[in-house]
């Protein structure tokens, strides 16, 4: 038992660090060939800061434990909006941007809604994780030739014109080593997972909705409580919504497409509803205050904490 909490561990941590790396080589690796910083930040860091859930996601699919699978995304999406913006809003003043409001709520809200009537057959197939993944691919698109002007500040820096060539090998050593790492963190990550909750008797749809949603919602949590001490603040809200967007159209529509994924029940009647509430409630905070602070935050952490006893209890 203890062994495999270390596993769970060493899992989580090779899942980070894969995510990590897999955004800085890609990142540069683009940049060198002329790519523009927006185009970057919307597809490459995007699609790489997913890739922790997107391997965890479909490793589970794969192992026939499709409650880790859906189980993971529902629960880091109410993660991100509850635990994560809860705890950013307590340490600094989250500000709220109209863009925000009017574009980004509205496709994380539709989003949402569309996978709940996907799911009301018992099931997410094939045909609908391909409509999900051509939303996200339409979205994209949107974002990129209306938001041409929008700057986009990436983590990494800029490769200069004249580099030699060991340089762009370390790029690509960089893409190698966490596209590994995303691949046997999974897959430890899961395997321990799965051990776990035989071993306590808990059921997988707990695990995914606890400690693997926590577990990837982790990245999103430690940068949020490092901007937000900073000041850095003013992308947090679209950046948690982005994450959430990204997490319903492209992983669950990728792994819907890669094998049909069955739903439990609770997760139907229950944790998606949830979701749904979490995803919906965020719209009056942004439409009747300008910026989220103090109340904003103790309201959400509440709203996660009762959610979390609610599963557990």
């Amino acid at each position: 038992m203890v062994l495999d909490i270390v596993i769970l561990i060493i899992g989580l941590a090779t899942l980070i660090l894969g995510g990590d790396v897999l955004v800085r080589g890609a990142s540069r690796m683009a940049l060198r060939f002329n790519v523009s910083t927006l185009v970057v930040g919307l597809t490459i860091v995007a699609f790489s800061t997913s890739a922790p859930e997107m391997l965890v996601s479909l490793n589970a699919a794969l192992k026939g434990v499709p409650d880790f699978a859906m189980g993971n995304v529902v629960g880091s999406n109410i993660s991100n909006l509850a635990l994560v913006l809860g705890v950013a809003s307590l340490i600094g003043f989250i500000p709220i941007n109209k863009i925000t409001a009017r574009r980004d709520w509205p496709v994380t809200f539709a989003a949402s809604l569309l996978l709940y009537f996907f799911i009301l057959d018992g099931s997410l197939e094939r045909w609908e994780g391909i409509v999900l993944f051509l939303l996200l691919i339409t979205y994209l698109t949107f974002l990129i030739i209306y938001t041409k002007k929008d700057q986009i500040k990436l983590d990494v820096e800029i490769p200069k014109a004249q580099e030699d060539r060991f340089a762009k090998f370390k790029d690509l050593f960089l893409i190698v080593l966490g596209g590994a790492c995303l691949y046997f963190g999974s897959d430890w990550f899961i395997e321990s997972a799965e051990k776990l909750a035989v071993g306590f008797g808990i059921s997988e749809r707990i695990i995914g909705l606890t400690i693997l949603a926590l577990g990837t919602s982790l990245p999103e949590l430690i940068t949020s409580i490092i901007a937000a001490r900073k000041g850095e603040t003013d992308l947090a809200l679209g950046n948690l919504l982005g994450s959430n967007i990204f997490n319903i159209l492209s992983i669950l529509g990728v792994t819907s497409i890669v094998k049909t994924l069955p739903v439990n029940e609770a997760i139907l009647k229950g944790d998606i509803i949830w979701m749904l509430i979490l995803t919906f409630g965020i719209l009056p905070l942004m439409i009747f205050r300008k910026r989220l602070g103090t109340v904003s935050g103790v309201i959400l952490l509440a709203f996660y904490g009762l959610y979390m006893f609610v599963i557990l209890s």
